[in-house]
């Protein structure tokens, strides 16, 4: 896929151009591979649809194929009321994607714009705000603010149809100012009232049951009603967000469990409960797999201090268990080596795991360097256990340590971290430049520039940085020939086990070189 905001064909223009031409086919063929990733703008009906929408397919010359959500609002269209467009995971370009509008729509989707606004997100990006809205307008169709505006109306539609919340809290918690931008922005992106949306979804839910029952009326109901009191903060909040398929989840939930952290972690082969810092306050979060392979999805309860953290919270689950890769595409590419072919037969859909907390991935992986994933979790459990913030935990059992945060580690690291002299100064380091703003890891920072900071500072080697681009940055690309287990994979797969050949064989799986890798870690037998 390119960067252009929309591609718009005349009426009379023919079906050349190849780009259109591959979409275009898509959206005939109903190819529910390709929802998420381009949306179908029909400017016959003013509506804006899923590529797999069961309508019957427009004329080429009244469609427009738009990127973002935004793009296809500012060109004046609605969200398909039958297909539900905003329904499906997020597009995998902003992940394989390493430019500008890509960085930028990480952290929009985080809620930098709700938080910072525009000049904020700028400052992140290192741009002016006049800059970036010309950047994303030139790409996406729409600049920050209307791109935040859409992913808040995506948020709410997820909420009040999957979620139990009163329609005022799903208001604050998508990141609406007020209830009546909120009822505003409901009916103008959806063309229905957020109670309409929320009946129509149970209607839905009702049809699909054995009963079918009969769909009632939702004409009538009204918005929201506009009080000035925003809502009680904190409490349990439930929601499923779903992956692209197909979806290793059982691979993500082994990883995640072989590195859980005593009172920071619990964890089993299916759920993962975790405590965790938002930008309101602290978390207690927990992960399930549901769904079918048709359609999975991943089940989230997270206690919150405000409702507020939501969003920011399903963007980095979403990272955290890759939910939008296109593991279609990236099969196809790693299989079409015979040496990785019964691998991806046999894991279809393999994810590359990301973070929740990029500052505490960081520590995990230089705590990590060199030794074996049981030494550095117990190292990291004794840090944890010293120097972590307690939280109430709402049974026994559950985790109640907060992983420490850099300014701690800086301060009083040294008196708990064991191990050789220039790693624990390594640490130390890397502590003291996180909490003074030196260096920046973040979900948003682009990845060349990122490893190239982070291989600056004394200590830090290539694993450990290419190791942080891949999970913090999400970058699909990076084959760790320095690590041994990787090599150890290779080998039982009759790969090349030295680093520079299997570097060279390697160049055969790019750009999912990443995804490679886990196979390599499989093959190995290692939960690292």
């Amino acid at each position: 896929m390119t960067t252009t905001a929309s591609t718009r064909r005349r009426p009379s223009d023919p079906l050349d151009d190849p780009e259109f031409a591959e979409r275009y086919r898509a959206m005939q063929a109903r190819d529910a591979r390709f929802d998420g990733q381009f949306i179908t703008g029909v400017h016959s009906t003013g509506i804006y649809c899923r590529p797999s929408c069961p309508a019957v397919a427009p004329k080429p010359g009244n469609v427009s194929f738009y990127l973002t959500a935004a793009a296809a609002h500012e060109a004046g269209l609605r969200a398909c009321k039958r297909c539900l467009p905003d329904a499906v995971p997020g597009s995998p370009q902003w992940d394989l994607r390493d430019d500008l509008a890509a960085r930028a729509m990480r952290l929009i989707a985080d809620g930098v714009v709700e938080r910072e606004g525009v000049p904020g997100l700028a400052a992140r990006l290192g741009y002016t705000p006049r800059h970036l809205t010309r950047v994303l307008t030139a790409e996406l169709g729409a600049g920050p603010l209307a791109l935040a505006r859409a992913h808040r109306a995506q948020t709410a539609r997820a909420l009040l149809t999957s979620t139990g919340l009163p329609a005022a809290d799903v208001a604050f918690a998508s990141g609406f100012g007020s209830i009546r931008q909120f009822n505003d922005t409901i009916r103008e992106v959806y063309e229905r009232s957020p109670l309409e949306l929320r009946a129509a979804a149970r209607v839905r839910e009702r049809e699909r049951g054995p009963s079918r029952a009969s769909a009632a009326p939702t004409s009538s109901l009204p918005d929201v009603p506009d009080v000035p009191d925003a809502p009680a903060v904190g409490g349990v909040v439930r929601l499923r967000l779903p992956a692209r398929p197909p979806f290793d989840a059982a691979g993500v939930f082994a990883w995640l469990a072989a590195r859980a952290l005593d009172g920071v972690e619990r964890a089993g082969d299916d759920r993962y409960e975790r405590t965790l810092r938002l930008p309101g306050g602290t978390a207690v979060v927990a992960f399930a797999a549901t769904g079918d392979a048709a359609a999975p999805a991943i089940d989230v309860e997270a206690r919150l201090a405000t409702l507020a953290d939501l969003p920011p919270l399903v963007a980095r689950v979403r990272r955290l268990f890759d939910l939008d890769a296109d593991a279609v595409a990236i099969d196809a590419v790693l299989a079409r080596d015979p040496a990785l072919a019964a691998s991806v037969a046999e894991t279809p859909g393999i994810r590359v795991p990301g973070c929740l907390d990029p500052h505490e991935l960081v520590f995990r992986a230089l705590v990590g360097q060199q030794v074996s994933v049981k030494a550095a979790r117990t190292s990291l459990a004794r840090l944890a256990a010293e120097l972590g913030e307690r939280v109430v935990p709402h049974d026994d059992g559950a985790p109640s340590v907060l992983f420490p945060s850099a300014a701690a580690i800086a301060e009083h690291g040294r008196a708990v971290l064991k191990g050789p002299v220039a790693r624990v100064r390594t640490i130390l380091d890397v502590a003291a430049r996180l909490e003074t703003g030196a260096l920046v890891v973040a979900a948003e920072r682009e990845r060349h520039e990122l490893q190239a900071e982070l291989l600056a500072v004394p200590g830090i080697g290539p694993w450990t940085a290419g190791y942080v681009a891949m999970r913090v940055t999400r970058a699909p690309d990076v084959l760790l020939t320095g690590d041994l287990a990787l090599r150890n994979g290779a080998e039982r797969l009759a790969l090349p086990s030295t680093a520079t050949e299997l570097a060279h064989r390697g160049g055969r799986w790019a750009p999912w070189r990443s995804y490679a890798s886990m196979h390599l870690w499989r093959a190995a037998g290692t939960k690292v």
